[in-house]
This record gives structure tokens, sequence and C-alpha cells, in this order.
């Protein structure tokens, strides 16, 4: 977490505020994250059409197993996830962990920051 300190002049005394708010991650290295690590199995651009995973497009706020014309796992259907900053921060550490059974080969981010990035990415990319 980032934090802000704020200072308030109120006679007699000064009063300090320290505000925290998460941050965001950085949309150009979560571009170039998603090009190395998943852009072999998905697309972002909705008239790319699916690959070996699906679309992406308008993937917040989705829930898992629910794109129209892509073949999923019993197990993603299933699963009861709303695709969200939260979701996808603990299933990119380790989706098989999450969904186990979801038809998804890949090993995970285990840095933080690189889920940070690549969700700030997807989030500007799949609206």
């Amino acid at each position: 977490r980032t934090f802000v300190t704020l200072w308030f002049n109120n006679p007699p005394s000064r009063t300090r505020i320290k505000l925290a708010y998460p941050t965001m991650g950085d949309v150009k290295k979560g571009l170039k994250l998603f090009k190395t690590k998943c852009a072999q199995c998905h697309s972002v651009n909705a008239a790319d059409g699916h690959k070996q995973g699906p679309n992406l497009h308008g993937l917040f706020g989705r829930m898992a197993g629910t794109t129209p014309g892509y073949s999923y796992s019993t197990a993603n259907k299933k699963s009861g996830i709303e695709w969200n900053k939260k979701a996808l921060m603990k299933y990119l550490i380790n989706p098989k962990k999450m969904i186990p059974g979801t038809k998804m080969v890949f090993a995970g981010l285990k840095k933080k920051q690189d889920r940070k990035d690549l969700i700030a990415y997807l989030k500007e990319s799949t609206a």
C-alpha cells in the first residue's frame, strides 16, 4: 500500500491524517507480461475470437466459464467465480489450485507486482 499524509492547520493545533490506498499496476508492464505469458492462448480483442483459451474481452464482472462459444471445463463452469481484481490476484498465483480441474495450463505469476501489472492491463484492454 502507498500512504499519503495530509496536514490540516486547525488552530490551535495541527491535525495529521494518514490515508492508505492500494497501488495500481503498470499497464505497459502488464502488456509486456500479456504478450509473453498469455497471448499464445488468449486475446483481448473482441473480434479475434477464441484461441486455445477463451477470448478475454469483457472479462471484468463476468462469471467464470460463461464466455459464449468456448468449451470450458466443468470445474471452471461450476467455480462460481466472478472475475474482478481480487479474484484475478488469487487466480493468477496458481490457476490449478484455485480451480482444480481447469484446462488452463499456466504455472502462474508468483510476483505480486507482476499480477498487479497484468490485471491493470487486462482491466484497460478488455473493457
